[in-house]
């Protein structure tokens, strides 16, 4: 198929891309470089049909593009995706995921193109439920990067009820794996490692008590991979994560080995943590038959290899 794959430069986007590609598809990438880097996607590059440095705002590349190429299906995973930054400058955020998805739609319903929306489990209200967040669940919005996210999909669910347009809206949990930053814009899994490799102390925002349910990067691009060929979740929501919840403090303990090394800082923005995420996959497992195949510990190994390597520390 002809697929066009936004955020294709990311850290996901790479993954995505790779499975795409192994699969026998025709990809073009689109991607601002905001987030993603072209270095991410170099060991495939020359695979791809093209790489695209742009913008989803621009409506006269979009334009352009949709016309000259028949995409059978659009993977829109390009996006502002960093909490602290949404609630210091909202107005980025909202036009990036929001009003960027918005133009997306407007081509793919112009040229009957399917999209799979990536949004986030940090659109979800906290849940005690031991059985874990299921797409039924209370939303809310804590911060502007899920309220644009909320926006965006129900944006992409009313084009599928309005005008017939095959789209899913896709809610990964906490992703982590290779290629992921190690920074402040990191995940808390990538930063951890480097510091620990680093002979550095783990700082955890708050009590460390929250807990996260962590999804390896190979399972969640094989989701969404999946959500695009599948007719079956047409029209839906529908949640990707490991099925288990770890807390901060016990991640730091797995992987630093040594609760000396790890202390608690105060947290930069409580208002928009959630105190509990843990995944109910049920959904993903009955209707693209789906489920995550890489453990916790395995993720973890895997990725800490993948840092050493990378010279990263």
């Amino acid at each position: 198929m002809n697929i066009l794959l936004t955020g294709g430069a990311g850290f996901i986007g790479r993954s995505v891309a790779k499975r795409l590609l192994a699969d026998g598809n025709k990809v073009w990438i689109l991607d601002d470089l905001s987030n993603g880097r072209e270095e991410n996607i170099e060991e495939f590059k020359v695979d791809l049909q093209d790489f695209i440095v742009g913008d989803i705002k621009n409506e006269g590349l979009l334009e352009d593009l949709f016309s000259k190429i028949k995409f059978d299906i659009c993977y829109h995973l390009g996006a502002s995706i960093n909490v602290q930054d949404s609630i210091d400058d909202p107005r980025t955020t909202f036009n990036n995921d929001t009003l960027g998805t918005f133009y997306i739609l407007e081509q793919c319903r112009k040229h009957n193109v399917k999209v799979v929306f990536m949004s986030t489990c940090m659109v979800y209200d906290r849940c005690m439920d031991e059985k874990g967040i299921t797409e039924e669940h209370p939303i809310k919005p804590a911060s502007p990067y899920a309220g644009s996210k909320i926006a965006a999909e129900n944006m992409v669910l009313s084009y599928y009820h309005a005008y017939g347009l095959p789209t899913v809206v896709i809610r990964p949990f906490n992703t982590y794996g290779p290629y992921q930053k190690t920074g402040g814009e990191g995940g808390v899994v990538a930063i951890f490692i480097k510091k620990k490799l680093a002979g550095e102390i783990l700082s955890i925002y708050g009590e460390g008590t929250q807990t996260r349910d962590l999804l390896y990067v190979d399972d969640c691009a094989d989701f969404v991979v999946q959500s695009g060929y599948s007719d079956n979740v047409n029209g839906e929501i529908v949640n990707a994560g490991l099925g288990s919840d770890i807390s901060v403090n016990d991640l730091a303990l797995m992987i630093a080995r040594d609760s000396s090394r790890i202390e608690h800082v105060e947290h930069i923005h409580p208002q928009s943590e959630i105190q509990k995420l843990l995944c109910n996959y049920d959904k993903a497992k009955e209707l693209i038959g789906w489920e995550p195949r890489i453990s916790l510990e395995e993720g973890i190994r895997r990725t800490e290899d993948w840092i050493k390597t990378s010279h990263l520390i």
